[in-house]
């Protein structure tokens, strides 16, 4: 089957990365697929892109399929390179393909690539392949992340490819389109690093500079401003993470998104059960990424990518050194002040005093102690306050045994007659930041299972429960529950 080019549904591409030395790409084509089939169509998200739904409709699984090109497309492969569990190695786009940078009418420059679309230079042993849930799980979860107000890359459609992948079993075959800021992650900078041209490197870094901080091009000093400015955007996200539960669950440095977005969604999940040790990854036998060390592990990744800049900077190497681990080290205050402004809005808290972060640490202790599912806690304590005006564990029985947490929310309460307005008005604002509805494991789980035998339904009903994670309804009720205390630890599986 050979590729065709066609005119499109509104795309308009302007293929900057192309511009890059060819160390940084290979130009490859998607391999084509025998029955191109649309599984998910993001109709919103398309029309946020100016493309045009109803020929996406039509056309679109033959775009996304890659056995259409559309016109103004640059298919090509990344290269970049990535600490995987701490081990340094050359990697790039194995079963990716960048087709190329999508102008929105406001002018925005957004990726568009194909995941799943065939072997590249780079796919060493592997067939480029990808099978159908895995793709539906990023869709699903990177959607949810969406809803949630979390920085992420974006799922614009998956295509059933009419082919089986093999992994431990054979499995419906499939290809997801994502969306994105850029795909330039602290890999790709260590790959630059790595190869020890420094013209190539700074040229990768200007470009970055120009794409993503705009703002500092005329700053002092740019690497120690632009690696600053990078610090600050990861310590923002990894932040959010943390106050919804989220376990990315595979934080290589070639998953970090220079753009500040959340990247690759293999094997992550979310917490029920509150553990900070929890892992759900198949492969992070050590709990290197488990859900406490996601603040540190965003560090330590900081860390290779300041090795990188390293070279761009003129003079002394050694006097470069010092001034990027004096950023660096500002990581912890600048994390902890994302993370507090977030844990006080999640109790209704508006002012900053110095117990906050005890008050807001003594109740994990306790939400770990009694193992208390980590999202209901949160909108039991808001719903408690908008009720009884006082005292949560009034409300709710079970609530009301769990250990030290009467005493807690005495704690709470007293800290809450220090705010401005009424309890009900804090109420209402831990109820527009904590969510009712998050990508549950088991439901995502049941919507996977129920994708592979051909039934889509169950996705449909999660994807519209998500849309809407702030709010109560009769539909989105049986999506609240998780996992029980106790039940079989839920693990996860990368999909390659």
């Amino acid at each position: 089957m050979t590729i065709k080019k066609k005119s499109d549904a509104g795309w308009c591409f302007d293929n900057s990365f192309a511009h890059l030395p060819e160390v940084f790409f290979s130009p490859v084509k998607p391999e084509p697929v025998r029955h191109a089939g649309q599984i998910l169509l993001n109709e919103k998200l398309a029309k946020d892109l100016g493309l045009n739904v109803e020929i996406l409709r039509l056309d679109g699984p033959q775009v996304f399929a890659g056995n259409e090109i559309p016109s103004g497309a640059m298919p090509l492969a990344q290269a970049y390179a990535g600490h995987q569990f701490g081990h340094f190695t050359n990697l790039g786009d194995g079963r990716a393909i960048l087709l190329g940078e999508h102008l929105t009418p406001d002018k925005q420059r957004v990726d568009v690539q194909l995941k799943g679309s065939g072997r590249t230079p780079y796919s060493r042993s592997g067939d480029g392949r990808a099978a159908l849930g895995p793709m539906i799980r990023e869709y699903v979860i990177s959607e949810g992340m969406e809803s949630l107000g979390i920085p992420t890359t974006r799922s614009l459609s998956v295509t059933a490819t009419g082919e089986s992948v093999l992994r431990s079993t054979p499995l419906p075959g499939a290809i997801l389109t994502r969306t994105a800021k850029s795909h330039i992650r602290v890999g790709t900078f260590q790959y630059a690093a790595a190869l020890g041209d420094k013209e190539n490197l700074s040229q990768l870094f200007v470009y970055t500079v120009d794409r993503h901080y705009p703002e500092l091009r005329n700053a002092d000093d740019l690497p120690y401003a632009f690696f600053q400015a990078v610090l600050d955007r990861q310590a923002d996200l990894v932040s959010r993470w943390m106050l919804v539960g989220f376990v990315h669950g595979v934080m290589n440095t070639d998953n970090v998104s220079i753009a500040g977005e959340t990247i690759d969604y293999g094997p992550c999940a979310f917490l029920d059960v509150y553990h900070p040790e929890t892992v759900f990854s198949s492969i992070d036998h050590q709990g290197r990424y488990a859900f406490q060390n996601q603040p540190s592990i965003t560090q330590w990744n900081l860390a290779r990518l300041a090795e990188s800049l390293v070279q761009v900077v003129p003079g002394n190497p050694e006097d470069a050194v010092g001034k990027f681990v004096e950023i660096l080290e500002t990581f912890p205050s600048c994390y902890e002040k994302y993370f507090q402004t977030g844990a006080n809005a999640k109790l209704g808290l508006t002012t900053m005093e110095n117990e906050d972060s005890a008050i807001y640490s003594d109740l994990l202790k306790i939400m770990e102690e009694s193992q208390l599912d980590f999202t209901e806690t949160f909108v039991t304590l808001a719903d408690g306050l908008e009720q009884s005006e006082a005292d949560p564990a009034e409300v709710d029985p079970e609530f009301s045994k769990v250990a030290g947490l009467s005493d807690w929310i005495k704690r709470w309460s007293q800290r809450l007659t220090r705010e401005p307005g009424s309890v009900a008005d804090a109420a209402k604002r831990m109820q527009t930041v904590n969510p009712v509805i998050i990508p549950r494991n088991l439901k995502v789980e049941e919507a996977l299972i129920a994708a592979d035998l051909g039934d889509l339904e169950p996705t449909h009903r999660l994807l519209e429960a998500l849309r809407s994670p702030f709010t109560k309804t009769k539909e989105n009720e049986p999506y609240r529950k998780g996992a029980s205390p106790g039940s079989k630890p839920y693990c996860t599986f990368c999909g390659t």
